[in-house]
């Protein structure tokens, strides 16, 4: 059971790193529009084992909708 809760934890902090890297670099947001998998490996330097890429790929996915999604509810308080 611990081994798989420190494989959950690693996965959260790949998602992190991954994020904080496409978010902030455009042409990496492009590319990971394009090619989610090769977009993360490329922003953690690929050092993501095989069975983990997938749920990796699925978090960074839901931050940016989430991120998005909160931004784009900033704005329109602005608005009111």
């Amino acid at each position: 059971m611990r081994e798989r809760e420190a494989f959950e934890m690693d996965i959260a902090a790949m998602v992190k790193e991954a994020v904080e890297k496409i978010t902030k670099d455009g042409d990496l947001m492009k590319d990971f529009q394009k090619d989610p998998v090769a977009t993360v490996k490329k922003a953690t330097g690929d050092k993501i084992p095989a069975e983990a890429i997938d749920k990796v790929v699925d978090g960074v996915k839901a931050k940016i909708k989430l991120d998005s999604a909160a931004d784009a509810l900033g704005s329109l308080k602005k608005l009111f």
